[in-house]
């Protein structure tokens, strides 16, 4: 374990992840369904936006989870998205999610498969990798996101349901300056 890590809590490892990752970039993702291994190809344009403690946002999402303390969260980000299918060019999704962060939990207003609000457990294996478990509706998501230099990130998703693992999904992000 890095002196940074040791150094700092896991709400500060996040704030410094946010902001690391603030700005626009490419993703170029694969999935891969299991276990008959059909893959799907997308393209996304992603905007990260770092969002302070006590801003608007932050105090929303609170107000959705039901948190007494609707100040509490120490820092978040507000993701918004546009994909398309890279072989059919077909728009598949475009949407926005918020992310905010209080006491070693990650809190989201939305989940990858749900509408609904979700939480996730974060932990880190270095300061630029971000390791996250999501669970509900009987699904887990297990998710790394890897800063890679201040150009490159790289995620990686596993969704399990029932003990079995049905899907991954690759990405490679590219920071568009």
């Amino acid at each position: 374990m890095t002196a940074t890590l040791q150094l700092l809590s896991p709400d500060n490892l996040m704030d410094v992840f946010f902001r690391q990752s603030a700005g626009c970039w490419s993703s170029e993702r694969r999935y891969y369904t299991l276990p008959d291994g059909k893959t799907q190809e997308m393209k996304s344009a992603i905007e990260i936006t770092f969002l302070e403690q006590g801003c608007e946002e932050l105090r929303e999402l609170a107000r959705l989870h039901e948190l007494e303390d609707e100040s509490l969260m120490v820092c978040g980000a507000k993701v918004t998205w546009d994909t398309q299918n890279s072989i059919l060019g077909k728009q598949m999704s475009h949407g926005v999610t918020s992310f905010g962060v209080v006491d070693g939990v990650m809190y989201r207003d939305r989940g990858f498969a749900t509408g609904k609000p979700v939480t996730a457990s974060f932990s880190f294996t270095n300061p630029e990798t971000l390791c996250l478990r999501t669970e509900y509706d009987g699904s887990v998501f297990e998710e790394e996101i890897r800063l890679v230099g201040s150009r490159y990130r790289t995620r990686q998703t596993v969704m399990t349901r029932a003990g079995e693992q049905k899907m991954i999904g690759q990405y490679l992000e590219k920071r568009v300056e």
